[in-house]
């Protein structure tokens, strides 16, 4: 769901109950077994949390299915295949289990992927080995969890402490260019200098998407996620 009270903006898991602990947008508290709870969905920084713990916990492998024989009630099968109960429906405000899905997590899969492949090329292009820093822009940059989305390969290994949200980038800059004369130069002489890259031309688009769908890369390494995961 989009990000309105009620929708869950944050996960943690027990790394030895896997007991779910959550915070919903409009609740100053995280909420663990609250009867009171006021969860009604999911939100995209809470999706970022979420699959990210599930794979720090090893309840999803690398390649992004349900690892088998966890003795956990929140792990089952139903109708739509294998599940993960995120809130039990006694703890929601819409009676009914909040869970997460093999196909929530495929398609999480494949949107990350786009974007670690759009960087990959990228970088290739450039002649760039390692990142120095990544800026995250948007509403939805500035809410998730940085280390959350490096976990789950959002992009390239980098020092989390060089990884930081701007906000509404466009909307600033368009401000800027509004008020200042040569800032809009200066824009549009930038602009004369960009190159289109239609990624999924690229000859190696293919092979770099199916890498970049495991969590976090098939093949990259992460130092920078050393200790933030188990072996």
């Amino acid at each position: 769901m989009r990000a309105a009270p009620g929708a869950i903006e944050r996960v943690s898991i027990d790394p030895n109950t896997l007991e779910v602990n959550f915070k919903t947008i409009g609740e100053k508290n995280w909420q663990l077994g609250s009867r009171s709870a006021s969860a009604i969905g999911i939100c995209g920084s809470g999706i970022i949390d979420l699959v990210a713990e599930l794979f720090r916990n090893k309840i999803i492998l690398q390649s992004g299915r349900f690892s088998e024989g966890i003795p956990s009630p929140r792990l089952r099968i139903s109708d739509q295949g294998r599940e993960f109960v995120v809130v039990w429906k006694d703890e929601t405000s819409i009676g009914k289990d909040i869970t997460i899905t093999q196909q929530d997590i495929r398609n999480v899969q494949l949107a990350k992927g786009a974007l670690y492949t759009g960087a990959k090329l990228m970088m290739k292009k450039l002649g760039v080995e390692k990142l120095d820093k990544v800026i995250l822009a948007g509403a939805f940059g500035t809410y998730i969890s940085t280390e959350a989305a490096m976990i789950l390969g959002m992009f390239p290994d980098c020092d989390l402490r060089n990884v930081y949200a701007v906000g509404n980038a466009a909307g600033d800059g368009a401000r800027i260019a509004l008020l200042n004369r040569e800032k809009r130069a200066e824009a549009d002489e930038i602009a004369q200098k960009v190159e289109y890259v239609e990624l999924t031309i690229e000859k190696d688009f293919q092979k770099e998407f199916i890498d970049a769908l495991s969590f976090p890369h098939a093949k990259d390494p992460f130092p920078h996620l050393k200790g933030l995961l188990k072996e």
